[in-house]
C-alpha cells in the first residue's frame, strides 16, 4: 500500500490569536495560505479546502483561496473538500476549477457534495425540499462537462444547455472529480454509477464500518461498467508532540464547534468522555506522531483506502499549534505510516 495519497483538510476555521481573541475572516484565510505553503515543504500530497457558509470558518469560495496556494506552491495538489453543487451553476464550478488547474499547471481537483451543512441552499435562493433533485440534475450536468465536449442537457433546476462548449479546458483534458459521500448507500451507488472517485466522511465511530460502503462502490461499478478507484477518507483530528498536549490543544475548541452544531441537529453535548472514546477507538486522529500515524494506518489498511484527508482543524486551535500540527503531519505522522503500511 505504498502508493497511498495523503492530504490535510481544512475549512479555515476562525482561529485563536493573542491574547484569545479571534482573528479576522480575512487573516484566517491568509493563515491558510500559509498552512498550504508549508503543508508543500514538509511533503503533503493534497491539501484540501470546505465550502462553507458559517460564522466559524472563514471559507466560502475554496477555488478562490485555491487559486492563491497555486501562485505559491508548485507540487501539492489543490482540491475542494467539499463543492457544495447542489447551491451552484454547474457550468462555474467547473470553469473555476478549470482555471485553478491552468494556474497550478494540472494540480486541481473538486470534490463535489450534497453539504452537510445547508446554510447555502436559502442563501443562494434554492428550496431545502428540492435537496436531492439538485443534486442528482446538477451532478448529471457536470458529468457532461469534464468531459470537455459540446454539451446538450436540460433539467429542471436551470436553463438547457444546447451544444454549449464551456471554456476553459483544462491541459490534460479532464479535471479530476470525486464525489464526497457522508455513507448513504444510494450516494454510493450514483457515486460508481458515474464513475467518479469516492471519497468517504467519516466522522464518527469506528471506520471499519464503512467497510460495506467501500464494497458497495466496487459491486456498483462492476455492474455498471465504470471504474472501481481508489476510495478516499477523510476525518477529523489534531496533532501535537505529546498525547496529552494534543487533547488539550483540541479538545475545548472541538467541544465549542461540536455542541454548536449539535445543538442545531438535536444532539446533547458532547462530553469528554464520548471524546476520549472517539479518540481511542472512533474517528478522531488526536495524539502524538506516533498514535496519529498508528491509528491511521490501521483506517487505512481495514478499508483498503487508497487516500486519506486528516481535516487538521476543528474549532479555534490557536495558530501556533496548527502550523505545528501541519509540520508534524508532514514531518512524522506521513513517515511512519508509510512505513507500517510497508510492513
Amino acid at each position: 500500500m505504498s502508493d497511498v495519497v495523503f492530504g490535510l483538510d481544512t475549512f479555515g476555521d476562525v482561529a485563536m490569536g493573542e491574547g484569545g481573541v479571534p482573528i479576522s475572516g480575512a487573516r484566517a484565510i491568509r493563515q491558510v495560505l500559509d498552512e498550504a505553503v508549508l503543508a508543500e515543504e514538509v511533503g503533503v500530497d493534497v491539501f484540501a479546502l470546505g465550502e462553507h457558509h458559517r460564522p466559524e470558518y472563514a471559507i466560502t469560495t475554496p477555488e478562490t483561496v485555491l487559486a492563491g496556494i497555486a501562485t505559491r506552491t508548485s507540487r501539492i495538489r489543490l482540491s475542494s473538500g467539499v463543492t457544495v453543487l447542489s447551491s451552484d451553476d454547474p457550468v462555474r464550478v467547473y470553469q473555476r476549477f478549470a482555471t485553478v488547474d491552468a494556474l497550478s499547471q494540472g494540480r486541481a481537483e473538486v470534490i463535489l457534495g450534497r453539504g452537510s451543512f445547508t446554510e447555502s441552499f436559502p442563501l443562494f435562493g434554492y428550496d431545502l425540499t428540492d435537496y436531492a433533485i439538485l443534486f442528482e440534475e446538477k451532478l448529471a450536468l457536470f458529468a457532461e462537462l469534464v468531459k470537455e465536449k459540446p454539451v446538450t442537457w436540460s433539467g429542471t433546476t436551470r436553463a438547457p444547455l444546447v451544444d454549449a462548449d464551456v471554456f476553459p479546458k483544462t491541459e490534460t483534458g479532464r479535471l479530476r472529480t470525486w464525489i464526497g459521500v457522508g455513507g448513504t448507500p444510494e450516494s454510493v451507488v450514483r457515486t460508481a454509477r458515474y464513475g467518479f472517485p469516492l471519497m468517504i466522511a467519516i466522522i464518527g465511530g469506528a471506520p471499519e464500518r464503512f467497510t460495506f460502503h467501500i464494497d458497495l462502490y466496487r459491486r456498483a461499478a462492476e455492474k455498471f461498467g465504470t471504474t472501481a478507484h481508489p476510495v478516499g477518507v477523510h476525518s477529523p483530528g489534531f496533532i501535537a508532540d505529546t498525547d496529552e498536549e494534543a487533547r488539550n490543544v483540541h479538545w475545548p475548541h472541538y467541544k465549542v464547534i461540536r455542541d454548536r452544531v449539535g445543538a442545531q441537529r438535536g444532539w446533547p453535548p458532547i462530553s469528554r468522555r464520548e471524546y476520549e472514546y472517539e479518540v481511542e477507538r472512533g474517528s478522531l486522529y488526536v495524539g502524538s506522531p506516533e498514535t496519529v500515524a498508528r491509528r491511521m494506518a490501521a483506517a487505512i489498511k481495514s478499508l483498503g483506502a487508497g487516500r486519506f484527508d486528516l481535516i487538521y482543524t476543528t474549532g479555534a486551535q490557536p495558530l501556533g499549534a496548527r502550523l505545528r500540527a501541519v509540520e508534524l503531519y508532514g514531518t512524522k505522522v506521513l513517515p511512519l505510516v508509510r512505513e507500517i503500511l510497508a510492513d
